[in-house]
């Protein structure tokens, strides 16, 4: 089941974006379009991703659940940083370590929200056929103790995203398309 899921995105964007591929792997302004929609739509579900993770009233195995859709957003050795108010260093987390430190915070309610996301830098070409570009969005955090102690912060975050041409097997042809991953979220401000 999980192999299914894993493919499901990118099957579904194979019917808008084939007839955009071209031989020189370049990406047309419509498959652009596209692709930034992807994009956009995965940066979302992963704010959806992180509210539910952080959340108390969340069950564990649900928890669990969440953070392995979460990891399939990524490439493989994506990190996520954290920072506070209360200190000046900006800590960085492989995916699932920040996605269970999250989870565990010693807080009794959790609410995290995203907003204002969009692209700082368009998609540039790499050498190895690959494109990049990163989204920003803005994170407002806020954990309550019950004996009353609350901390509220927000960080303005980019994230690198990386484009690139792949191939499935669908009923014995095979199909190019693009797809989109996440990677590093790096902390540019923290503010209360």
């Amino acid at each position: 089941m999980k192999n299914i899921l894993k493919y499901i995105i990118p099957v579904c964007i194979i019917f808008t974006l084939s007839g955009y591929v071209n031989a020189q792997d370049e990406i047309s302004p419509e498959r652009k379009k596209a692709i930034d929609s992807l994009a956009l739509e995965k940066v979302r579900d992963l704010s959806k991703y992180i509210s539910i993770i952080g959340d108390k009233a969340t069950d564990q195995a649900e928890a669990s659940r969440v953070m392995d859709r979460a990891e399939e957003l990524f490439v493989e050795e994506a990190e996520i940083g954290v920072s506070s108010l209360n200190r000046e260093q900006v800590n960085y987390y492989k995916v699932r370590q920040y996605l269970m430190r999250l989870n565990q915070l010693n807080y009794d309610k959790v609410m995290i929200k995203w907003y204002n996301i969009h692209y700082i830098s368009d998609l540039e070409r790499q050498p190895d056929g690959k494109y990049v570009g990163v989204i920003t969005v803005y994170q407002r955090f806020e954990g309550i103790s019950d004996d009353g102690l609350t901390y509220k912060d927000t960080t303005k975050k980019d994230i690198t995203i990386y484009v690139e041409k792949k191939k499935t097997q669908i009923r014995g042809r095979i199909i190019e398309f693009w797809d989109v991953l996440l990677g590093d979220i790096r902390v540019t401000e923290t503010t209360s």
